[in-house]
């Protein structure tokens, strides 16, 4: 899955505003509006485009600002939009009722505050508006781009103008430089409309040259030309995984060298490779099945299974203490022998963890759904439960602010399956695995995992061992299988040849 957010014709939109058809109907406009700061809304009558919360703004902001009226006119236009729907009829009289409700309140002799349209309307005559609009106001209560607030900025040829979107705009993230609202604030939105008003020409200048030069690089045709690229890509992908994944063939040459050794290492990752993964960690412990296949697989003698996991020891300890298995804790922290206490691999320090725990709090409290897990040597933000759109932002944002605050220092920020980690750099699984790998001259090595930090023990592995990722993404591994039911099959097997 792959986000394109649409472009448009960028220069149809800035040409546009230089025919003198176009610069005719926009000086008629501004002679209508006379001195007065002009708003435009333009929407499809719609639900989702909150044209009520709108109009109910802009009355709450000529109630709090009386200083502009007389000063300030909104046109509202509306593209009719189902009409033969009985809620969208409803919707349509409780628009005009608004609108009535605003000027009866408001207006005076020779001003009305809202100039209501309900019709479609001609490119001309809409890039004019475009034109001579003061500010933009977009609000929808959802939309999955919207072009218009594109267009508005395309037209905006001399830089001045003002948009003020909503954060719930697909274009929002495309363009940061607008005032962004979110539209069930009224308040907010109130504010955002003074701000617009008054904000310096340079300031509307600066913003939307920025925007401006983002939309030329990413017009219609490029979002068209990237569409059609990723999908090739992802059909050579699809072809390349076809080609490295566990194969029936592959499987029984796994299984033939297996039955062959005489000394063999295992090493398994947990989360997403014995086991699903689930929305609490906790919740997560092996199950009667996985605890039958690690008996069968640590009962042969010839086997060496090693647990590698981000887990913390007391987790893992409490989970597989009775288990005769090798485990790895806090992605190559903690490592614990068959037989033997535990131990560091490095000695280390946890100084750090007030300041970064700090971080995570706040953000933690700016998305619900997510969590702190606090391990001895490392913090993990968990955000598996949290809105999928949210967290998106979120843990961007929070893996930025952590790369800067740990920039030069020997703290590191790694990314999951849907946790960010913190801990110290060099420690790693890759490193973990070496205490086995160096330790005999093993005839059999498979190693199994399914994220970035596996990566490390498949970079250390010699070119004789098997490797395998679980699920799809780019990998260093030899072969791929597609979940934690395929790998269990996969091991199953392996534990029955050694029963034989």
């Amino acid at each position: 899955v792959d986000a394109f957010p649409m472009g448009i014709d960028f220069e149809k939109f800035a040409g546009a505003v230089k025919r003198p058809e176009i610069q005719k109907e926009a000086k008629r406009i501004k002679k209508k509006i006379g001195d007065r700061k002009m708003i435009l809304s333009v929407d499809r009558l719609d639900y989702t485009e909150g044209i009520p919360q709108r109009l109910e703004c802009f009355d709450l902001f000529l109630e709090r600002n009386s200083e502009y009226r007389e000063k300030v006119t909104l046109i509202l236009v509306a593209v009719p939009s189902r009409t033969g729907v009985e809620h969208y009829q409803i919707l349509k009289r409780q628009i005009e009722e608004l609108v009535g409700k605003v000027n009866g309140r408001h207006g005076t002799i020779g001003w009305v505050p809202v100039w209501y349209l309900y019709r479609p309307l001609p490119f001309n005559k809409l890039v004019a508006l475009y034109s001579a609009a003061d500010v933009a106001l977009v609000t929808p209560m959802r939309d999955g781009m919207n072009l218009i607030s594109k267009e508005y900025i395309a037209t905006k040829v001399d830089g001045k103008g003002v948009l003020i979107l909503s954060e719930r705009a697909g274009a929002a993230s495309e363009l940061g430089e607008a005032i962004i609202v979110n539209p069930d604030n009224k308040e907010e939105t109130v504010k955002a409309i003074r701000e617009a008003l008054t904000m310096p020409e340079e300031e509307q200048i600066e913003r939307n040259r920025i925007m401006q030069e983002r939309l030329k690089r990413y017009n219609i045709i490029r979002w068209a030309q990237e569409f059609i690229d990723r999908l090739e890509h992802t059909k050579e992908l699809q072809r390349e995984l076809q080609v490295h994944r566990v194969t029936p063939q592959v499987r029984r040459r796994i299984m033939r060298d297996y039955s062959k050794a005489t000394r063999r290492l295992l090493l398994l990752d947990y989360d997403g490779t014995l086991v699903p993964f689930v929305g609490k960690p906790s919740r997560a412990q092996p199950d009667p099945e996985l605890r039958r296949l690690l008996s069968d697989l640590t009962a042969d003698r010839r086997n060496e299974v090693v647990i590698i996991s981000g887990r913390d020891r007391k987790t893992l300890e409490n989970w597989f203490g009775s288990f005769d298995v090798n485990l790895v804790g806090e992605h190559g922290v903690w490592i614990k022998e068959r037989g033997e206490d535990w131990r560091l691999i490095e000695p280390l320090k946890n100084d750090w963890k007030d300041e970064i725990r700090l971080i995570l709090e706040l953000f933690t409290d700016r998305t619900p759904g997510s969590f702190i897990e606090e391990k001895e040597y490392s913090l993990v933000w968990h955000y598996r439960r949290a809105n999928p759109e949210l967290a998106i932002i979120r843990s961007r944002e929070l893996k930025e602010t952590l790369l800067d605050l740990t920039r030069n220092r020997d703290i590191g920020v790694l990314e999951g399956n849907k946790v960010i980690e913190v801990k110290k750099v060099g420690i790693s699984k890759g490193k973990a695995a070496l205490n086995w790998l160096e330790k005999e001259n093993w005839d059999f090595i498979l190693a199994i995992g399914d994220d970035w930090t596996d990566e490390d023990v498949f970079e250390v592995l010699p070119g004789k061992a098997y490797s395998i990722k679980v699920g799809f993404g780019f990998s260093r591994a030899a072969y791929r299988i597609e979940s934690p039911e395929k790998v269990r099959e996969l091991l199953s097997q392996l534990g029955g040849e050694s029963d034989e």
